[in-house]
């Protein structure tokens, strides 16, 4: 049966009950998560077949990190073993006009030093259809900059679909770094991903009329970025999600797709967040989903903000909805009423 391929970093995630700050914290709660792993874990969630490829330590960490995935359903048989220490981030949920924030602890981890060689890729992909990357992984280290050079390459001399989300994180690598080794990815990448942010981050490529840091954002700006990305890199593809930020805890939240020379808009949705992280990794997995299934660009621009609209209301990274939930927000049910 095809599947998809996701390829990445799980860490440990500690963040302190509700909306305390690092510094009152007594306790943590923790969970596993990371760009990938989201994407797997949500693509399971939705019916789909997936198959997370990392490498982590082979000690009880390891073995929670891998648990984790195979709780939802992920394909765990092609993550290595090996490493002396599973990566760890700190997450401080804000509110109201406090921003919430991300504190990394990864260096070193197991997936940052694995060998390249370490994984098969022919191998690996074998019966895939679809291999899913993002930015985050390559700003790790060089080594696991290779494993993704050497993945995306694999996937399309085997006729794998690519898609690769931006996901620019300036505490990794600098603007200059990125975009040196995203415009070389880019070679091999068919569907392209990225928050209102990423294309002038790791591209220069900025959105005329919009205020990111004051929430405003023009649509017909961000139309001309998915066309300059199509242009100058050919992706069959470009997705991006739109988010204004009234304040940490209200966003307005919407998304667009350019597709066939065409661009499609899904409709904004009213935030009341309960957890942002992991919002654009479940677009990402939303989109993947809609793609496979044979959607049209505006069904599939519709499912993947659906989708991600409704990961705002789950706590932890992993977007926990069936396709059905998402239908029933987009055919306009999400007054949020009790079912019974």
């Amino acid at each position: 049966m095809t599947h998809v391929v996701t390829f990445g970093e799980i860490m440990l995630r500690l963040n302190p009950p509700g909306h305390q700050r690092l510094v009152q914290a007594t306790n943590f709660e923790a969970s596993y998560a990371g760009g990938e792993a989201n994407v797997a874990v949500s693509l399971a969630c939705l019916g789909d077949q997936a198959a997370y490829v990392t490498t982590v330590p082979a000690n009880a960490l390891g073995d929670c990190a891998v648990n984790a995935l195979r709780r939802y359903g992920v394909d765990t048989t092609q993550i290595r073993r090996g490493g002396n220490r599973l990566g760890a981030y700190f997450v401080e949920k804000g509110a109201s006009q406090r921003s919430s924030t991300v504190l990394y602890d990864r260096t070193d981890s197991a997936v940052a030093m694995a060998d390249p060689s370490t994984y098969d890729w022919d191998q690996i992909l074998d019966d895939a259809d679809w291999l899913h990357l993002s930015g985050i992984t390559p700003a790790l280290s060089a080594r696991a900059a290779q494993a993704c050079r050497d993945a995306a390459r694999t996937a399309q001399r085997l006729g794998v679909t690519v898609s690769c989300d931006l996901n620019y994180r300036s505490r990794l690598w600098s603007r200059e770094a990125a975009s040196a080794f995203m415009a070389e990815l880019a070679g091999d990448v068919d569907v392209l991903v990225a928050n209102e942010e990423d294309p002038f981050d790791v591209f220069g490529i900025a959105a005329a009329g919009t205020d990111i840091e004051a929430g405003g954002l023009d649509q017909a700006g961000y139309d001309e970025v998915a066309r300059a990305l199509t242009e100058r890199f050919g992706f069959t593809t470009v997705a991006i999600t739109l988010r204004q930020s009234i304040s940490a805890s209200q966003n307005d939240w919407s998304g667009l797709i350019h597709r066939d020379g065409q661009t499609c808009f899904a409709p904004t949705y009213h935030l009341t967040i309960v957890d942002r992280v992991g919002g654009g990794d479940s677009f990402a997995a939303g989109l993947i989903h809609a793609l496979r299934a044979g959607m049209t660009a505006q069904e599939s621009i519709d499912f993947a903000v659906g989708a991600s609209c409704l990961k705002h209301s789950i706590e932890h990274d992993f977007n926990l909805v069936s396709v059905s939930e998402v239908e029933a927000l987009i055919h306009g049910t999400g007054s949020g009423r009790i079912r019974r």
